[in-house]
């Protein structure tokens, strides 16, 4: 927009009164009087070119030109060869303490910032002398958030005169100052994000002894990077080496002021001795406008601000913005403690709390960043930003990171099919790129339409989309249209405010031919949610192109749709069809397969889950940053059993969208897979607080506080699930858990009834055969597991099936039915040979009944298989292996090889009835039986025994009793006359245990003829 004479005229009379200020008053200043931004914006244009001395000039047209320079010239030119070894590539800017230029490093080819430094700096010899050393210290800095000080050069421009030069890294983009003043306040994401960088690069000087003393967005860049945005700390020019009873006491000391008023500490403005205290004092300042928008002390000039921080408590962040967590609220807040020793020491603790309060990973950056250049040491560069530009790019604020939005069905008027569903597929995943926007899951309007007694999936018109947005809580709805024009189409995107219908954003574009219309999506959707009020920054970062993001075949995505569709409204059995299609469209159609693959996953056909999940990981850059982390975790977790990895790439998902509540379900689960559930406990209970109408945060929630043995709070959380009147086959498993453990064999038997007829009724009766054979009953248990094999055969189950006969022959095997459990052990592989957890019950029930070459040829299978796999390699092949030995009374080796379990050892088995067996602990117990540890032996059984939260009602429960007994009969055995008594009575009462649970079991069971005989000798 033009500016006319009589605003120019104000432009001239602005800049001549901010020279009047000291250059660090000036913004301030420029915010109080300004009257529009596009004066503002061109009065620090100016400024940011101006020199001292310089007066501004009218152009013929009224406007304002740059100030007069033209005695001060450039120092160098384009091309010139500096101090020997630097080839000047360009001019970049001027500032308080010299000229800075784009330069290459003749020497060791690359790219620095090359800065002169004005004559009267260093003047004296002492000062001279004060300005190497402060670049020597600088250089010792070598954090990835600070910017690197190269060295000190000397340039001979004449005979008589001699420049100095400072060579630094050359950093790309714009400052935090420059950012802030565009958007406003920052999102958590991007506040976190740069936050903790903040604090790491000012750590690390502090580890060296030095202070900043003038931090301040202004001195802060924010960096394109390969591993995503970088913050990086500039100007450490005004640091000081403490001396030398400072560096022994820790603190460092001087009485000299330096610094921005604006952002100084109390001490710094009364003059008095300086710690690292007084950098987390401005970091604090520094946070405090980052998440508000706003300075907590801001007053007519910053020097009357500054005076107010000696005398005034900041008002609370909260108090601006009610919707900031109380965790930031009090970080920040102890920052801006006015006594030094009340603050956080250094910035190394600002960095540990953020990270203990809120786990980061810094999100990877997409797309081209800002162009601006800046050197180090000052901020270099101020923007030129016209107010058309300005206004483009600047942040509103319609929604915030806590709203949500629904997304109602793509009106298609073309006439053409391919349109019907895919777009609305296509902008789902394009505005879930966004960590800002929050779309409604499917899910969930589901829900909402059954509250609202419509059906679940009824077409979300925009008249039902609003009041599904309503009912559902949510600030807005996105409608979106296509039309025909000639050979051309025309798309729509409006974004509504659900409460009184008023049209918040709108974008329209045009596709010239079909295959196009993607793109052109995709662009809307980018357009849209920069109106919406996410920043710049994360919809540059988050902005992959929708036929990379997705697939370029409308039919591919088309079918990918349906399947979506089907899945909701019929289970993944019909999905199937559609997705095989999907990747037959479009072969390397990442999202495809990793559907496809999460289908048969919900079958319980785990090896074909793991073959598609395999081929999305290898196409996984043919996505979106979300959907690549998606695939990347599924990968780790379900393919090669990397825990470690998964969880990591969960965390890294969380952190990028922190409102992701399938990422933090799965870092939930893998936690339990570790056998961590108090930290599973914690993702469940945020998953289930997020999501209250998902079921599958119920279902989490309660086996993980089953491990736990919080039963109550177990029993709590399905109650709560039943009042939302949310069932799956999971919470019946869970109730049976329950009535098991209760003893209440009517609530077991009602839980069976359930199952009964339907498709998961292979797990009821696999739940059934694992309770008889509890009570000793396994000729009734065969009966069942027969009876399961063949239910999960007529659903398309075979691997459920199998699992099932390796239950019972690991069952069969412990209790000494040998042949029954070789036998049971080769159906079980001959239903699902190749599937990974048929194959470890398998080897491991092999083992146990004394079949060594069957065991080993299987173990080593394994190992070959799952090199990388955390549960195989440290809970099921030491237990096979441990096994072996003790076939061979190998003691000894069999206790060493159980320890790799010991880390994991208490981890769900993802393919069990039940959490977890607890396999190695009691196989450890039998191994110290067999080495005459009898005390430690006690110990691994009673572990089976404290958790049936975890072991429900598999074999090892009451086994657990006979070895306690047998562990206990043995310390009476070789203990002297007083333990020797004690543990006759242990050993007595657990025997006598074991017995009342098999009190009628199968009276030609081999354990049991042992048991009894060796309870006839204790008495």
């Amino acid at each position: 927009m033009a500016l006319t004479p009589e605003k120019w005229t104000e432009v001239k009379e602005l800049f001549e009164a901010a020279l009047e200020h000291p250059s660090e008053e000036r913004s301030s200043f420029l915010r109080r009087t300004c009257t529009e931004e596009t004066i503002f914006c061109e009065v620090e244009r100016l400024l940011a070119n101006h020199t001292d001395g310089s007066m501004l000039r009218i152009g013929p047209l009224g406007n304002a030109i740059a100030p007069d320079v033209s005695n001060n010239s450039q120092t160098f030119s384009a091309g010139q060869t500096v101090a020997s070894r630097f080839k000047v590539i360009q001019f970049l800017a001027r500032g308080g303490m010299g000229e800075v230029y784009e330069a290459e490093d003749l020497e060791f080819r690359q790219p620095v910032a090359l800065k002169t430094i004005r004559p009267e700096v260093v003047s004296t010899p002492h000062a001279l002398e004060r300005f190497k050393r402060e670049v020597q210290l600088a250089k010792k800095v070598t954090h990835v958030n600070v910017c690197r000080i190269f060295d000190l050069f000397r340039h001979a421009a004449s005979a008589d005169t001699t420049i100095l030069l400072v060579s630094m890294e050359l950093l790309r983009g714009e400052t935090l100052a420059e950012y802030l003043r565009r958007v406003g306040r920052l999102s958590i994401a991007e506040a976190v994000s740069i936050a903790l960088q903040m604090a790491n690069g000012l750590g690390a000087a502090h580890e060296m002894g030095i202070l900043h003393r003038d931090f301040k967005p202004g001195n802060v860049v924010l960096v394109e990077g390969k591993k995503g945005i970088r913050a990086v700390i500039t100007d450490f020019g005004l640091a000081l080496q403490p001396d030398d009873d400072a560096k022994s006491s820790g603190v460092i000391t001087t009485t000299v002021h330096f610094g921005t008023p604006a952002y100084m500490s109390p001490e710094q403005v009364e003059g008095r001795r300086l710690t690292p205290a007084t950098d987390v004092y401005s970091l604090g300042l520094v946070l405090y406008e980052m998440v508000t928008g706003a300075r907590p002390f801001e007053d007519s000039t910053p020097l009357s601000s500054a005076v107010r921080r000696l005398q005034q408590t900041p008002a609370s962040p909260r108090t601006l913005v009610p919707d900031l967590d109380r965790k930031w609220d009090t970080l920040i807040l102890r920052c801006l403690e006015r006594t030094p020793d009340c603050r956080f020491a250094t910035a190394d603790d600002v960095a540990n709390a953020i990270k203990s309060d809120a786990p980061l990973v810094i999100p990877k950056k997409r797309g081209k960043f800002f162009l601006a250049v800046s050197g180090c040491v000052i901020a270099l560069i101020l923007i030129a930003l016209g107010w058309t530009y300005y206004r483009a790019h600047r942040q509103t604020h319609v929604l915030t990171d806590k709203d949500t939005i629904v997304l109602a069905d793509f009106a298609n008027s073309t006439g053409d099919a391919v349109f019907d569903d895919t777009l609305k597929t296509a902008l789902a995943v394009s505005l879930r790129q966004s960590p800002f926007l929050d779309v409604v899951s499917d899910n969930k309007v589901a829900a909402t339409l059954r509250l609202m007694a419509r059906p679940g999936n009824m077409p979300l018109t925009p008249d039902v989309a609003r009041e599904v947005c309503q009912r559902a809580g949510s600030k807005a709805y996105i409608a979106g249209s296509i039309a025909a024009l000639g050979k051309q189409y025309v798309l729509k995107l409006e974004a509504v405010n659900c409460t009184n219908g008023d049209l918040f954003a709108e974008e329209q574009a045009t596709a010239t031919a079909k295959e196009k219309v993607l793109g052109e999506l995709g662009k809307s959707s980018s357009r849209l949610r920069r109106q919406l009020g996410e920043s710049l920054l994360t919809v540059q970062k988050y902005d992959v192109p929708l036929s990379e993001a997705t697939t370029s075949s409308l039919d591919a995505l088309k079918a990918y749709s349906l399947g979506a569709k089907v899945d909701h409204e019929r289970g993944p059995a019909g999905a199937v069809s559609y997705h095989q299609r999907a990747i037959e469209l479009d072969p390397n159609f990442a999202m495809g397969y990793s559907a496809l693959g999460s289908d048969y996953f919900n079958l319980g056909q785990l090896e074909r889950a793991s073959e598609y999940h395999a081929k999305a990981f290898q196409l996984r850059q043919h996505t979106s940053e979300r959907e690549r982390l998606q695939i990347a975790a599924l990968f780790y977790k379900d393919v090669t059993g990397e825990l470690d990895k998964a969880a990591q790439t969960y965390e890294e998902e969380i952190d990028s969208y922190p409102r992701n509540l399938s990422a933090r379900k799965n870092l939930g689960v893998v936690y339990s897979s570790e056998g961590q559930y108090e930290k599973a406990r914690e993702i469940f209970g945020d998953t289930q607080h997020l999501a209250p109408d998902n079921v599958g945060a119920y279902d989490d929630f309660a086996n993980c506080l089953l491990a736990l043995q919080h039963f109550d709070e177990a029993q709590q959380m399905i109650r709560q699930a039943e009042t939302r009147k949310l069932d799956d086959s999971s919470l019946h498993n869970t109730r049976y858990a329950l009535a098991f453990l209760a003893a209440d064999s009517a609530a077991m038997a009602e839980q069976l009834h359930w199952y009964a007829g339907r498709p998961e009724e292979y797990y009821g009766l696999s739940l059934a055969a694992n309770t008889e054979a509890y009570a000793g009953h396994f000729r009734k248990a065969r009966e069942l597991t027969m009876q399961s094999m063949d239910s999960a055969a007529r659903h398309d189950s075979k691997e459920n099936g199998a699992i099932a006969l390796e239950d019972a022959a690991l069952r069969d095997a412990a209790a000494g039915n040998a042949m029954d459990a070789t036998r049971e052990a080769v159906s079980g592989l001959k239903a699902a040979s190749a599937t990974q957890g048929v194959q470890a019950e398998a080897a491991l029930a092999y083992a146990m009944a004394g079949d060594t070459a069957r065991a080993e040829s299987l173990a080593q299978n394994l190992d070959k298989r799952y090199p990388l796999d955390t549960q195989m390699q440290a809970l099921w092949l030491p237990a096979i292996r441990a096994q072996l030995a003790l076939n061979r009374r190998d003691a000894a080796f069999a206790l060493n090889t159980l320890q790799a379990a010991s880390a994991i050892e208490f981890g769900n088995i993802a393919f069990a009835a039940n959490i977890s067996c607890l396999y190695p602990t009691y196989l450890r117990g039998e191994a110290y039986l067999a080495a005459g540890q009898g005390k430690e032996a006690v110990g691994e059984f009673q572990k089976i025994l404290d958790h049936g939260g975890l072991v429900w009602n598999c074999w090892t429960g009451p086994l657990a009793h006979l070895g306690a007994a047998r562990a206990n009969a043995l310390e009476a055995r070789t203990s002297k006359e007083a333990g020797a008594d004690a543990a006759r009575v242990r050993a007595t009462s657990a025997y006598k245990s074991f017995l009342t649970l098999w009190k009628d079991a199968d009276p030609e069971t081999p354990i049991l003829k042992e048991a009894k005989a060796e309870y006839m000798k204790l008495q």
